[in-house]
């Protein structure tokens, strides 16, 4: 982590706010009453009797990938969910393929309407704000807490996790997934996209989902120690699964996004991040990250040209205006309308008065 995070700062040591916010925050996990036993049975209790007892969304990455094999090692009965936003690189699609197949599970594939979401893409280009998979987040996300809700489904098990994601996301390089009303407005101000068949969550979604329906988003692996070397090991051994060179480089977008528009936009490289959680959780010495992050984030210059090429023709773009889109100066979310102070209300942090007071009524006045 360096300074183009910009609200880092070190202490008397040389250590940066980030890497103690995430050693603070991996003592405080060691230290909780998080048992994996416990929790399976649940799942398995609140699941009898029904065709799936959790939902596990897979990408075709190596934390998602896991979670699945975890879970039937486990004696889960998983119903695997995909959103396929027209961006699915032929190596995530082979690895999707071959971990269903040889475990056996059903597999429910959304698909987007891509005509709608291409002029979402460009709306989000035209608005020069940073988090352009805001759009697939958010109804990425949807879709799993529509498809628990529809199957009565009361856990959701995410690959998120503390060991190689637990790194706070620095102010500015992203922005906050549940945001409908900002996707809305950007879509609205440029280009008067009309939103119809795009699978959107926001904040009042969110609180039916959780305290109506009871749905828990579970960062499962953070319910046994995960070491992605060892989870790549046996992924590549038992499901002939190929890795990828960087964090969440399954989607061609996201590798064009992170790799390419990223930094020469914005000066963001998300590889300092991901770097640093593993060298903090004692998973990749200082040394060998500071040796990635000294390549480029392409593992060469062609490929660097064939997904310019690929994101040029799919957006129906030219390389001008890429090249005047790159130039810009970027914009804030929040010129746009947004419901952070909304959402914040309740989920600011795990304690809010309100979200307490929401969960007292119901369970005063509804479940009785």
């Amino acid at each position: 982590m360096d300074t183009t995070a910009n609200n880092i700062h070190f202490d008397i040591n040389g250590f940066c706010n980030f890497c103690n916010d995430f050693i603070r925050r991996n003592e405080i996990l060691n230290k909780s009453n998080n048992s994996l036993n416990s929790l399976v049975d649940k799942i398995k209790k609140d699941g009898k009797n029904k065709d799936y007892d959790c939902i596990i969304g897979i990408s075709g990455g190596i934390d998602s990938s896991y979670v699945l094999v975890k879970a039937i090692e486990l004696g889960l009965r998983p119903l695997a969910v995909h959103m396929d936003n027209g961006w699915n690189s032929e190596l995530a699609q082979n690895n999707i393929f071959h971990i269903i197949e040889k475990l056996n599970i059903d597999l429910y594939t959304h698909v987007i309407e891509w005509e709608e979401y291409r002029n979402l893409m460009n709306a989000f280009f035209s608005a020069d704000v940073i988090d352009i998979e805001l759009l697939y987040d958010n109804a990425m996300t949807a879709v799993n807490y529509n498809l628990a809700s529809k199957y009565g489904i009361k856990y959701i098990l995410s690959g998120s996790n503390n060991a190689t994601e637990g790194m706070n996301m620095p102010e500015g390089w992203n922005w906050f997934k549940f945001d409908y009303q900002n996707i809305k407005d950007i879509a609205y101000k440029h280009g008067n996209v009309k939103i119809k068949s795009f699978p959107y969550i926001n904040t009042s979604k969110k609180l039916y989902f959780n305290l109506i329906k009871q749905i828990r988003w579970v960062p499962f692996l953070d319910y046994f120690e995960y070491n992605k070397d060892e989870a790549i090991k046996i992924l590549e051994n038992d499901f002939n699964y190929k890795k990828y060179p960087y964090k969440h480089y399954e989607s061609i977008f996201t590798r064009f996004y992170q790799g390419y528009i990223l930094p020469e936009k914005f000066n963001v490289d998300k590889r300092k991040l991901h770097l640093s959680t593993l060298v903090i959780s004692n998973q990749l010495s200082r040394e060998e990250a500071i040796s990635i992050i000294s390549s480029s984030p392409y593992p060469t210059k062609v490929e660097l040209s064939e997904d310019i090429d690929y994101f040029l023709k799919k957006m129906k773009w030219n390389k001008i205006m890429l090249e005047d889109y790159i130039k810009r100066k970027e914009n804030p979310h929040l010129k746009y309308k947004s419901e952070l102070k909304f959402y914040n209300l309740f989920y600011k942090n795990k304690k809010s008065f309100w979200y307490s007071f929401l969960y007292r009524i119901y369970k005063k006045i509804i479940i009785k």
